[in-house]
């Protein structure tokens, strides 16, 4: 079982990145997530940009911050994607906030919080966007708790391999 803990505010670690490390590591999971599933379209089950804006939200812990780069994140993944400008643009600014302000309570830097984290918003992520797609822009989409569940297990894996992988880049403040 995970242990996920309470800290004080004392001992939070913040962190910050170097400017190519966050301008590159976003740009990168979105060409990525624009163009692999184009030829493997296996990969459509990751979400890399999103697990992009869970890790800077987490790791900077600043809701205003988490807010602004899972907006800007989203709304360059539907420029990419080809979709609706801002439908993952508001899912990701809520996933960005919400995760930025779970690192301010929690330690979520083991690899069972990381994963846990990622499932839990992942599933956020999805009822944020499928209510945008259905509510504001009237499209109309089916859920499968099937194919969702199977994302968010298959997002939450990666999580914890590309955040131990992303951790090499933190720097303390």
């Amino acid at each position: 079982m995970p242990v996920i803990t309470y800290t004080s505010q004392e001992q939070i670690e913040v962190y910050r990145f170097s400017i190519p490390v966050a301008i590159g590591v976003p740009l990168i999971a979105l060409v990525a997530q624009a163009f692999l599933p184009r030829w493997l379209p296996f990969l459509t089950i990751f979400n890399l940009p999103f697990l992009v804006v869970i890790f800077f939200a987490v790791a900077r812990r600043n809701p205003i911050s988490g807010l602004l780069t899972g907006g800007a994140i989203g709304a360059l993944q539907d420029a990419l994607g080809g979709q609706y400008i801002g439908m993952y643009g508001i899912a990701q600014t809520v996933v960005g906030y919400g995760a930025s302000s779970l690192g301010v309570k929690l330690d979520v830097e083991n690899a069972g919080a990381r994963f846990l984290v990622t499932l839990f918003f992942y599933v956020t992520h999805e009822v944020v966007y499928f209510t945008v797609a259905r509510g504001l822009v009237g499209m109309t989409l089916e859920w499968s708790w099937m194919r969702e569940l199977g994302s968010a297990l298959a997002n939450a894996i990666l999580a914890v391999f590309l955040f131990a992988l992303l951790d090499r880049f933190k720097r303390r403040t």
